[in-house]
């Protein structure tokens, strides 16, 4: 199949402002002697109301070009307070605005790349409530956010609303980007029908990323938008774009519209759909589960336990409670770890903050381990409450 039947071309998103500044003129002057763009896409660009999922690791570097570009107003969707761990990756956020909110940072750092650009902060978890309203006044969503729950809302109230939104995903040293338009092509439930297994696709914070990956997406983001707005270039509509960046390859993989979908009608309650935990692991987890302090206690009692740490060996090089066993998740789930653990004493178990733990639980508790709980927090609320000379991830 020749790569040109995957193409669309679509006519510009936006309508043209009625005119540049003498300053603007300045301002984009490299963009407007591209044949492509000229006065009258910059000035689509001017008119252009894009809203960012996420100011973090693809909401950076997205909103920093969108703002340079020229786009007229950016809308932010985020709740969140800058942390240390996020400086590697997150560059709109400098040293200066740890603990600050990061909406209140993206806005000051637009505000030093382009101070023409309107900044609306939404300072809100998106919901199925909300989402409609946000959205309405936007012509472009770009979706950086990293889980799937957040994304079938996204690409839900998308459908809903009949707009078009850039998507991109980072993991490791990998990242994918597409651009989901219902009226004209695929929508993000025809590349994911149905969410993964909870559990089985480690978020950022449990995976990690290559800190430039962002770059690399996010840019590609940035660009499918402009060529949206402006109406030039070949789009992803229907393509899936990976990028691997230790292979430095580029890939594109059709995506085609699934005619037997459900109809997306009305918004749903997506943590549910995602099962972002598993039953199992919740009903495990209820009334077998301990706090940091609780844990300390039985150190300070004297009590015979064996503590297992169920993350991955090189979490467990960056930080560990003293006197716990490293055996990851998946040797407990797979049954072939369960004849190490002691039969003769309570079996701990801790993560990084509580999931995967849960997990391993269900699975101890069905082995007949009846008598085994799991740290709520993980070692990460063990650093924040208990020993905090320790480092956090």
């Amino acid at each position: 199949m020749s790569g040109d039947e995957t193409r669309v071309t679509l006519p510009p998103l936006v309508e043209p402002a009625a005119e540049l500044t003498k300053d603007e003129v300045a301002r984009y002057s490299r963009h407007l002697i591209i044949p492509d763009v000229g006065m009258e896409g910059q000035k689509r660009l001017k008119n252009a109301k894009v809203l960012v999922i996420g100011a973090g690791g693809l909401g950076s570097p997205a909103l920093l070009y969108l703002a340079a570009a020229g786009v007229g107003t950016l809308g932010i969707v985020e709740f969140d307070a800058v942390d240390e761990s996020n400086l590697h990756r997150q560059i709109i956020h400098g040293q200066s605005d740890l603990n600050r909110s990061k909406g209140e940072s993206a806005k000051d750092s637009i505000a030093e790349v382009n101070p023409l650009v309107q900044v609306n902060l939404h300072e809100t978890h998106l919901t199925s409530e909300n989402a409609l309203d946000i959205f309405r006044d936007y012509d472009l969503i770009l979706d950086g956010t990293d889980n799937f729950a957040t994304r079938y809302l996204v690409n839900d109230a998308a459908v809903l609303l009949g707009k078009p939104y850039v998507w991109g995903s980072i993991f490791r040293f990998e990242g994918q980007a597409s651009v989901f338009w219902d009226a004209h092509g695929p929508n993000y439930r025809d590349l994911y029908p149905e969410p993964p297994p909870p559990g089985m696709v480690p978020s950022c914070a449990e995976g990690g990323v290559l800190g430039v990956l962002c770059a690399s997406i996010g840019s590609i983001m940035v660009n499918e938008a402009i060529k949206l707005i402006v109406g030039i270039g070949e789009t992803l509509l229907g393509r899936l774009m990976i990028y691997d960046a230790l292979e430095m390859s580029y890939r594109t993989v059709k995506i085609r519209k699934d005619p037997s979908a459900d109809e997306v009608t009305e918004l749903i309650d997506y943590e549910t759909f995602c099962g972002v935990v598993s039953d199992d692991a919740q009903q495990a987890a209820a009334g077998s589960t301990i706090t940091p302090r609780e844990l300390k206690d039985k150190f300070d009692s004297g009590e015979k336990f064996e503590l297992v740490d169920v993350r991955e060996p090189h979490e467990y090089e960056i930080v560990k409670i003293d006197g716990s066993t490293l055996i990851p998740k998946d040797r407990i789930l797979s049954g072939e770890a369960l004849a190490e653990l002691p039969q003769d004493r309570q079996i701990v178990l801790h993560c990084k903050t509580g999931g995967r733990s849960a997990e391993a639980l269900s699975a101890l508790h069905n082995a007949g381990f009846s008598n085994a709980v799991h740290v709520g927090g993980g070692v990460t609320g063990w650093a924040n409450e208990i020993d905090q000379s320790l480092p956090t991830y």
